[in-house]
């Protein structure tokens, strides 16, 4: 079935918080979807609440800027990981004392919980991909094949396998159990800034400095599609629960929505002045969450309009401009209207497609009725 648009209330600007004071640097969802993480340059934790009423919590204590929030599948704790070399693990419903933990030598890019919230993957400078445990942060071992910095590391949702991305230009996937590198992927053209595993674990996506995005077959180690959407780096990407969709994050400016059973670019997506650094889908799939950074950083803002323009496709809701995380400057408002306007713009070509569509399918049925006109009259000849 094709999507249609069901167009509200313009968008409008539900909520501003003064926010971090640099750029977005990640962001991830609580489970049960009523808390955002965000990570920033300004060295600040902040979970935001979805309820208009409450307020964001701001949690200060790395030293230098945080690079990766997650929050543990049951959203008892955040996970942060940071260049001041630490990881974090905060309580995001009170203000207490976070439990630090010096997991690597250099910088961490990159922190991430099974699925069963009992191991935690962090990936760092250092050129390890390193595991512990969530109780106690226990060191469990460390993945050392890389030869540059590892950018990004993830469990399979099974937990029994991890894929790591990293600046040495290799996608790599390992065997948690034997702690063994099963396949190298090699086929990126740049450093490899983000890795993920599809819902069903059989697949991966990455994105890197050459600004495409890929998906590997890990059960056959084969490229499956190669998405040349992007015109600059690709910073972040984010698998729809459904796993038919893939949403990437761009320097240049963009979100791109693709389409993975039909192999195409479904929407593109202009909700940032600057780099699009990051962006998650929520965990049932209904929101998506992007953080950006300009040039010249001075406050943030998050917005959250419930009553956006949806467009419904195929079971699962976009809405946009939905949850724009952004770092930007005061005298910047006019900036939040050109972006308003111009969303109203791709809205209105969307209008446009859905009615030229809406007028494809009449002529279609009006030729449907006079066929069967035609055949009833041929009929009724016939057996006068």
């Amino acid at each position: 079935g094709e999507g249609h648009c069901c167009c509200g209330e313009d968008p409008s600007l539900e909520r501003h918080f003064k926010g971090h004071r640099d750029a977005i640097t990640s962001v991830d969802f609580s489970f049960k979807k009523k808390q955002l993480a965000s990570g920033s340059m300004d060295s600040c934790l902040m979970v935001w609440s979805m309820k208009p009423q409450m307020r964001a919590y701001r949690f200060v204590g790395h030293k230098d800027a945080v690079l990766c929030v997650q929050f543990s599948p049951s959203g008892h704790l955040v996970a942060s990981g940071s260049r001041d070399k630490t990881v974090r693990l905060w309580s995001p419903s009170f203000k207490g004392e976070p439990t630090v933990f010096k997991a690597h030598t250099a910088t961490v890019r990159s922190v991430h919980f099974s699925s069963d919230g009992q191991s935690l993957v962090t990936a760092s400078d250092d050129k390890t991909v390193k595991v512990w445990t969530v109780h106690r942060q226990k060191f469990l071992f460390s993945l050392s094949q890389h030869i540059n910095w590892v950018r990004c590391a993830r469990f399979s949702p099974d937990g029994r396998l991890i894929v790591s991305a990293s600046d040495d230009k290799t996608v790599k996937l390992w065997d948690k159990t034997s702690r063994e590198c099963i396949h190298s992927f090699c086929e990126h053209g740049g450093f490899v800034n983000h890795v993920d595993f599809h819902p069903s674990g059989n697949c991966i996506a990455a994105g890197g400095t050459d600004s495409t995005v890929k998906v590997w077959d890990i059960r056959m180690n084969r490229l499956l599609q190669h998405y040349q959407v992007h015109s600059s780096v690709v910073n972040s990407l984010s698998f729809h629960p459904s796993g038919n969709y893939l949403v990437t994050a761009s320097n240049d400016s963009t979100l791109k929505i693709l389409d993975l059973l039909e192999g195409r670019l479904l929407y593109t997506l202009h909700g940032h002045q600057g780099p699009a650094t990051c962006v998650a889908f929520s965990r049932d799939g209904e929101f998506f969450a992007s953080g950006g950074s300009d040039e010249q950083v001075s406050d943030s803002f998050l917005s959250y309009n419930p009553d956006s323009h949806i467009i419904s496709l195929k079971g699962a809701t976009f809405c946009f401009p939905l949850l724009v995380v952004e770092s930007k400057n005061q005298e910047e408002e006019s900036s939040l209207a050109n972006t308003l306007e111009h969303i109203m713009g791709q809205l209105d070509v969307l209008t446009q497609t859905v009615s030229i569509l809406e007028q494809r399918l009449t002529l279609t049925e009006d030729k449907l009725k006079e066929c069967l006109e035609n055949q009833q009259k041929i009929i009724q000849n016939k057996t006068n």
